[in-house]
């Protein structure tokens, strides 16, 4: 396959930056890109799925939306790290959490992504892989975080194929396995770059507590979740 794939527009490699920072949501992505990058430039909108290159104190970085579930991050991960030569996807999303020790706007670096999806099987593996960050990543991302005064979670969370799951026992019984939040897209992502030999790292913050009943709205999650996105946007002028 050549450039511009099926789902990403640009026209030539350059166009996006080593390092990605990938939320769902197009209008996050626009929201990062025109308040936190300097220059930024649109390089994507098929689909209506913005990506934007800008530069971020000296270095290029790009931004773009993952749309929602492991079929949607899988397909733009998959083209920006096979096409694009993109070596780095940090996602900034939102997650659930699972862990009472978890409060609305806390950060969780997910270390390891659990799921309930069968993305695995495409691959025939004699046995069940275990979707990891990379670690320099997750090293990078939580050091930066310790320097700008941010706690961060580290551990493991579920990506979920349903987020109306008919199964009710399924969030307590994930919680019960020390699981600390529940997402849709990290174990794609991450097997995404095991794949092709890249680096991803997913973090979140947390919009929403499952067993509290706590949630932040849908504009609180468009636009409230700075401190994640600066501590994302200074590890990647690090790597």
């Amino acid at each position: 396959m050549s450039i511009p794939t099926p789902h990403i527009g640009a026209e030539h490699k350059e166009c996006f930056a080593k390092t990605v920072l990938m939320p769902g949501d197009p209008l996050r992505a626009k929201y990062i890109a025109e308040n936190k990058l300097e220059s930024p430039v649109l390089v994507n909108e098929v689909r209506g799925m913005l990506g934007y290159t800008g530069i971020y104190k000296g270095v290029s970085v790009s931004v773009m939306a993952s749309g929602m579930g492991m079929p949607s991050i899988g397909i733009y991960s998959y083209e920006l790290f096979n096409f694009y030569d993109v070596e780095n996807i940090i996602r900034v999303g939102s997650a659930g959490a699972l862990s009472p020790t978890l409060d609305l706007y806390d950060i969780v670096a997910a270390a390891g992504a659990c799921t309930n999806s069968a993305f695995a099987n495409q691959y025939k593996l004699n046995g069940t892989f275990a979707p990891i960050a990379n670690y320099h990543l997750l090293r990078t991302f939580d050091d930066t975080a310790a320097e700008l005064g941010i706690n961060v979670h580290i551990g493991n969370v579920v990506s979920s194929d349903t987020f109306y799951s008919a199964d009710k026992d399924s969030d307590a019984q994930w919680r019960d396995m020390g699981v600390l939040a529940i997402e849709m897209e990290a174990a794609a992502l991450y097997m995404n770059a095991s794949k092709a030999g890249k680096h991803a790292l997913a973090v979140f913050t947390i919009s929403d507590c499952l067993f509290s009943n706590k949630a932040t709205t849908a504009q609180e999650r468009q636009t409230g979740f700075d401190t994640m996105i600066t501590a994302a946007l200074e590890t990647a002028v690090k790597l």
